[in-house]
C-alpha cells in the first residue's frame, strides 16, 4: 500500500539531523543509528585523504598550475559522506567545487584539475567511473541528473542519481525545473544542497525568505530533510537513505546539508569583503575532520599511530600530485577535431588539414631561422 505524501510528510525537520555532535559525542538523530565502525573508519581517512587534496590544488593555484580553484575546505563531511553512500552502479553530477567528492568516486587527482587547469571541459571519461563532468554554470548539472534517472528508469535500469548544488544554485530556474520533473516523474534522483552560507559574496537571507531551503521541497511533493553537514556519520546516513528509497521507487529526495566554506570562494575572491574572521573561526570550530576524529579516539577506534599513518598517506599523495601536476603537458592539436564528433564530418577533416598544413609551415619556418 502506497502512503500518499501529505504536508506533514514533506516538512523537513524542524533541526538538522546530527549522530555526532561538535564534541565528537555519539547522539541520536531521527531514527537513523551510526554507521558501523568500518564505515566511520573510512570516512575519516577520506577527509583525511580529501583535505589535503584541496589545500595543495589550493597551492597548485598560487603557483600559477591551475587557472582557479574552488576550495571545499570545510565541506568534506558533504563531499565524502555522500560519496561513499553511493552505490557502484550510481551516478554522481558535481559542481566546479566538488573535486575533492569526484576524486573520492575514484576518478584520477589529475584528471580531475584539467577542467581547473584548462586542458579539457573534463579530463575524465564520465562513464567510466560514473561521474558527469564538473558543472561550472550553476544548476545545470540538476537537469542533467534528472535525464539520466528518467532514461534509466524507462530501460528499467536499478540507478540513482545524486546531483550536489550550492544554496546560490537554488536559486537558479534550472533548479526549479529539476525538481519539479522529478517529482512528476518520480525519478530515482537526490539532491544535495551544500548550504555553505554564500553564493560567492550573497548571503543565503538575500537569496531565499523559506525557513531552510529544504522547506523548497514541500512545493514540489518532495520529501526533503536537512543534515549537519559537518558531521559525515549524518550526512552518509541521510545520503544512504534517501539512495536506498529513491532505487525502491519512492522518487526524489531533498537534502539540506547545513556547513561552511572555510577559504573564499576561489582564489580570485576576497572574502575579508562580505564575512567576518570571527564568523570563520567559530565555524572552525565545528570541523569536520576533527569532530569526526574525537568521535573514533574515545571510542578506542583511532590512536596516535593510526592518525599519523592516515596523515602520512595524505602527505604521499599530496607529493605525487604535486609532481604530476608541476610536469609541463603536451597537447596534440588533433585532439581539436578527435572528440567532436563520433565520425568527422567532411567540413572538420577539411578544418584538420588545413591547421596541420599552417602547423608544419610555421615549424619550417623556425627550423629556416
Amino acid at each position: 500500500m502506497t502512503i500518499p505524501m501529505t504536508p506533514e510528510l514533506l516538512l523537513p525537520p524542524a533541526n538538522p539531523i546530527t549522530l555526532v555532535d561538535a564534541a565528537g559525542r555519539a547522539v541520536p538523530g531521527d531514527g537513523l543509528g551510526l554507521p558501523g565502525d568500518d564505515v566511520l573508519a573510512t570516512l575519516y581517512r577520506m577527509m583525511v585523504l580529501g583535505r589535503r587534496f584541496d589545500t595543495q590544488a589550493t597551492a597548485l593555484t598560487k603557483q600559477g598550475r591551475l587557472a582557479v580553484y574552488p576550495s571545499a575546505r570545510g565541506q568534506e563531511a558533504c563531499q565524502i559522506g555522500s560519496i561513499l553512500a553511493l552505490r557502484p552502479q550510481d551516478w554522481l553530477f558535481p559542481t566546479y567545487r566538488d573535486s575533492m567528492a569526484v576524486t573520492a568516486r575514484g576518478v584520477d587527482p589529475v584528471q580531475v584539475l584539467t577542467l581547473l587547469r584548462g586542458d579539457w571541459h573534463s579530463g575524465y571519461d564520465p562513464y567510466q567511473h560514473r561521474v558527469a563532468p564538473q558543472c561550472t554554470p550553476l544548476a545545470t548539472n540538476t537537469l542533467h541528473a534528472v535525464g539520466l534517472a528518467r532514461a534509466a528508469s524507462i530501460k528499467g535500469e536499478d540507478t540513482v542519481a545524486l546531483v550536489m548544488l550550492g544554496d546560490g544554485a537554488t536559486s537558479e530556474g534550472d533548479t526549479h525545473a529539476a525538481l519539479n520533473f522529478a517529482a512528476v516523474w518520480k525519478t530515482p534522483v537526490v539532491f544535495l544542497i551544500q548550504n555553505n552560507g554564500y553564493a560567492i559574496s550573497v548571503p543565503l537571507a538575500k537569496q531565499t525568505a523559506a525557513p531552510s531551503l529544504a522547506h523548497k521541497g514541500i512545493g514540489y511533493g518532495i520529501p526533503a530533510t536537512v543534515v549537519d553537514g559537518n558531521d559525515a556519520a549524518a550526512v552518509y546516513a541521510v545520503v544512504r537513505r534517501a539512495v536506498t528509497s529513491a532505487a525502491a521507487g519512492a522518487g526524489p529526495v531533498l537534502i539540506e546539508a547545513l556547513t561552511y566554506r572555510v577559504e573564499a570562494h576561489t582564489n580570485a575572491d576576497d572574502a575579508t569583503r562580505y564575512r567576518s574572521e570571527e564568523e570563520v573561526v567559530g565555524w572552525r570550530a565545528r570541523d569536520p575532520v576533527k569532530r569526526l576524529r574525537e568521535h573514533l579516539r574515545d571510542r578506542g577506534l583511532l590512536d596516535e599511530a593510526a592518525i599519523a599513518t592516515v596523515d602520512a598517506e595524505a602527505e604521499a599523495q599530496a607529493a605525487v600530485l604535486r609532481q604530476r601536476m608541476t610536469t609541463d603537458t603536451r597537447h596534440d592539436p588533433d585532439d581539436l577535431f578527435r572528440y567532436v564528433y563520433a565520425e568527422p564530418t567532411p567540413e572538420l577533416r577539411r578544418q584538420q588539414r588545413e591547421l596541420a598544413a599552417e602547423l608544419g609551415r610555421a615549424q619550417g619556418g623556425r627550423g629556416e631561422g
